[in-house]
């Protein structure tokens, strides 16, 4: 057996989906986001074993290299979200309306799948392989609890007591319905009704910018979270980004404030979390009118490696309860 087919043999357990199956050759690249002091590489469980020191572990963790080659993947469009919605918008066209047409389009169905592609990947490295708890925090349509199960994720969904809204109390919601999900409402406007240190991760997908207190919301992120435990946060709205600013300037207000990294960096690391990896993205205008993958890589290529990515849409992280 050559090196190359060791490699994939030690990848088959952290991979039981067919999108990641088809991509094995392309995400045996892994090997390199860890290494040991020295700077050679090792394989993760080799490396949490040799490392009495956890924090030891967190250094040697490549997270924006990982990132990259989530985000570079060729994974699938999730057909059967397509199809039910599309179903949904023929049997119940008032109910529905056109709420749920983002995860219709080739782009955005897209990008939920390799976000959540890249967190359960994340997740299984940092853990290395053992089942963890997550929190959907404000699950809103109830797409990412779908994709995660999914994917074989233990996840709990709440969302803020609201008649109106995004909430998930606020809206028709087919994806939450069709797949049963229990979502706990939210009564307080930032506290969480969870013990201290009951979940191991926890996602925000377009929620935190939209929370009354953000300071008090990440607080209390922090109170529920396991050591260790890591929060991932995606969509939040760039404070100089281009887009958002010819939005607003239009008369949009779905969004009342917008972050700089300056900002997110300081209400994370004020709060005992610590950034693992952050980024900006969705710089390109147009991306729906060419094929969706090539628009994605085109984005990335600019956002990871040209000064536009300054102007970028959204501000996304990954960080540890440290």
């Amino acid at each position: 057996m050559g090196d190359y087919d060791k490699r994939l043999k030690n990848e088959q357990d952290f991979h039981n989906n067919d999108a990641c199956r088809k991509n094995r050759e392309h995400l045996g690249k892994y090997r390199s986001i860890f290494t040991d002091k020295k700077g050679t590489t090792a394989y993760p469980n080799e490396i949490i074993a040799k490392y009495s020191n956890p924090n030891d572990t967190v250094k040697s963790f490549k997270a924006s290299k990982l990132r990259k080659i989530y985000f570079n993947g060729n994974y699938d469009l999730d057909n059967e979200l397509i199809l039910l919605l599309r179903d949904k918008k023929i049997s119940d066209p008032e109910k529905i309306g056109d709420s749920h047409d983002f995860l219709i389009r080739p782009l955005t169905n897209y990008i939920h799948v390799y976000l959540v592609e890249y967190i359960c990947g994340f997740i299984k490295h940092w853990f290395n392989g053992n089942m963890v708890k997550i929190l959907d925090w404000g699950c809103g349509k109830g797409q990412v609890t779908y994709l995660c199960k999914k994917r074989g994720m233990n996840i709990v969904s709440c969302d803020i007591f609201a008649e109106m809204g995004d909430s998930a109390f606020g809206q028709y919601t087919p994806i939450i319905e069709t797949m049963g999900t229990d979502v706990l409402p939210l009564e307080h406007p930032y506290k969480l009704p969870f013990e201290g240190e009951s979940f191991d991760t926890v996602l925000s997908f377009g929620v935190l910018e939209h929370v009354q207190n953000d300071l008090e919301s990440v607080k209390e992120i922090y109170r529920i979270l396991k050591p260790n435990g890591l929060f991932f946060c995606f969509f939040l709205p760039a404070k100089y980004s281009w887009r958002n600013k010819l939005i607003y300037l239009q008369g949009n207000r779905y969004h009342d404030r917008f972050y700089s990294v300056k900002q997110v960096k300081g209400l994370l690391e004020n709060n005992g979390l610590k950034i693992l990896d952050l980024w900006i993205r969705d710089v390109i205008p147009f991306r729906s009118h060419i094929g969706f993958r090539i628009a994605e890589k085109i984005d990335q290529w600019f956002c990871n490696y040209t000064p536009l990515k300054y102007f970028g849409t959204n501000i996304e992280f990954a960080a540890y309860k440290n």
